[in-house]
């Protein structure tokens, strides 16, 4: 992706440094790699922590090797492409875009939506409407599921500001009151389009970013298609425990997140992001 030199985001926090609680491995990188695959699955990483980590205080270092500082400066090249892009949309249909932060932050934080360690992923909480990333777990994170490339993170942080514009539009609000009104199986279907729809958000971001600024390089969209792939219902699903259990995807399949995000991209028109509304998903 061509980013250096190129406009920061004034909405970066950058929360490495700050004091707060550690997690300490206490067993394998396998641990990690498990707890990761829960996150994605929708359930909760720090069941799984508990068995084979240890939390301690500390007063967490700040990052400074260079490699650190670049990836920083990345991460807000493309938050600030995103801002562009969003700004513009909202702008054209009338209404107003308003920006999230990101913050960085290592190891552990504390968000509107509880209390976060670097096991739980990057993620949005609509709370504080903030997208939150630990950066050295992000990098982790690639290798464990072989899906590297710098256009790969640029497809994580697209996908959580699409979950921003869908608290923009409403559609988070009209979740939360679906999940008090329909059964279990019925609310993982709601959840698998509505991870979909960001996915589809962060297609028309590329597209958009691409028409206005250039950014892609030869193998950029195959790096975030290989992302999308990485993360699907059913490929983790098979990797953690063997077998695949359909009314448990809360994310989507591989090949749907694939398809969303490609039509999102091939299009550039939001409008044809109705996940909720289609027929097939």
């Amino acid at each position: 992706m061509r980013w250096k030199g190129r406009e920061q985001s004034g909405n970066v926090e950058d929360r490495r440094g700050v004091s707060g609680k550690t997690i300490v491995a206490g067993g394998t990188v396998g641990t990690i790699v498990i707890a990761l695959l829960v996150w994605v699955l929708g359930g909760n990483p720090m069941d799984v922590l508990k068995n084979g980590t240890q939390q301690t205080e500390n007063t967490t270092e700040g990052t400074n090797t260079q490699s650190s500082d670049e990836l920083t400066q990345f991460v807000s090249v493309v938050l600030k492409d995103t801002e562009d892009v969003w700004n513009t949309l909202f702008t054209q249909s009338g209404s107003t875009y308003r920006e999230p932060k990101l913050v960085v932050f290592s190891q552990a934080t504390q968000s509107a939506c509880g209390y976060a360690s670097a096991a739980t992923g990057p993620f949005y909480c609509p709370g504080d409407e903030k997208v939150f990333i630990d950066l050295d777990f992000l990098q982790q994170m690639q290798h464990q599921l072989n899906a590297t490339g710098d256009f790969a993170i640029a497809y994580i942080i697209a996908h959580e500001v699409g979950h921003h514009v869908q608290k923009l539009l409403g559609i988070t609000d009209q979740m939360e009151n679906l999940r008090r009104q329909v059964s279990e199986a019925e609310y993982n279907e709601y959840s698998v389009r509505l991870e979909l729809q960001a996915d589809f958000f962060a297609g028309v971001w590329a597209y958009h970013a691409q028409q206005t600024k250039n950014i892609l390089e030869e193998g950029d969209i195959e790096e975030a298609l290989n992302a999308a792939s990485s993360v699907g219902d059913d490929r983790m699903q098979m990797q953690s425990q063997g077998y695949v259990v359909p009314d448990a995807f809360t994310h989507g399949t591989s090949e749907q997140r694939v398809r969303w995000f490609t039509k999102g991209f091939q299009t550039g028109d939001i409008n044809q992001g109705d996940t909720f509304h289609a027929e097939t998903i």
